[in-house]
């Protein structure tokens, strides 16, 4: 069974080895402070509370695959830099797997779908009043993301699907902006989907029934549900049910 660390940071252990560990990490928590005010608050001072006996003794602690704060799921940490360095050349190697879970808007016409566009940040291009705001443009960094409809379903009179999605490159917000690229936004993006507007709102205001109501969930339904590593050894497969609050809005389903 997953190890709970803690209420106070909230995130499972999947497994632990003396060199690396993998962890659940909820959503909205954070992986990396990123401001004074997220200190003692994050994914990495949880897990430097948890390795405080390897960081005492020469340890530390290394995330390897970064999720956003709204992204569920699973992520690896190595606790030495020998292993950090191993799983660095893994990733450079792309010799680590990712798949993830989407809950989008509409039902594609499609049942598997590769997209290639190339991202860039969209303030390179344009104004715009969000920093952090990719797109798909053909001056950007080329990109690889395939999807594969898993279910589609009827929720409240609105179509849905549930996508499996395997990010081939690691852009940021790579498979949230080419689903949103394919007419297919991820439910509750507040960057991606209905409008940008929600996410300035959501930043002043926080969340409200105005926002709840374009969104209809509070976080982006996207959860990082399988992780593989291949090691000399043969590959290494973790994996994480869909969460709570992402399963209860497919149980809504109508039918």
């Amino acid at each position: 069974m997953p190890k709970a660390i803690s209420s106070h940071f909230d995130f499972d252990v999947i497994e632990e080895t003396d060199d690396w560990l993998v962890v659940n990490k909820p959503a909205p928590l954070q992986i990396h402070p990123s401001k004074p005010a997220d200190q003692g608050v994050t994914l990495w001072d949880g897990l430097r509370h948890l390795l405080a006996f390897e960081i005492a003794n020469g340890g530390q602690v290394s995330i390897i695959n970064r999720l956003d704060r709204e992204t569920s799921g699973l992520v690896l940490i190595a606790k030495n830099s020998a292993t950090a360095r191993l799983f660095g050349k893994a990733m450079m190697r792309r010799q680590v797997s990712k798949s993830y879970l989407a809950i989008v808007h509409g039902s594609p016409e499609w049942n598997e779908q590769g997209c290639e566009q190339p991202i860039l940040r969209a303030g390179e291009i344009m104004e715009g009043p969000i920093w952090v705001k990719q797109m798909c443009h053909e001056q950007g960094v080329p990109c690889q993301s395939d999807f594969r409809v898993l279910r589609r379903f009827i929720r409240r009179g609105q179509p849905f699907a549930i996508i499996e999605a395997k990010p081939h490159t690691g852009r940021m917000h790579q498979l949230r902006v080419h689903l949103a690229h394919l007419g297919h936004p991820v439910v509750g993006d507040k960057l991606y989907g209905p409008e940008e507007a929600c996410y300035l709102e959501f930043m002043d205001t926080g969340w409200t029934a105005a926002l709840e109501a374009r969104l209809i969930l509070k976080r982006q339904a996207l959860h990082s549900h399988r992780l593989e590593l291949e090691t000399p050894e043969g590959v290494r497969r973790w994996e994480a049910p869909l969460t709570a609050d992402l399963a209860a809005f497919i149980n809504e389903a109508e039918g």
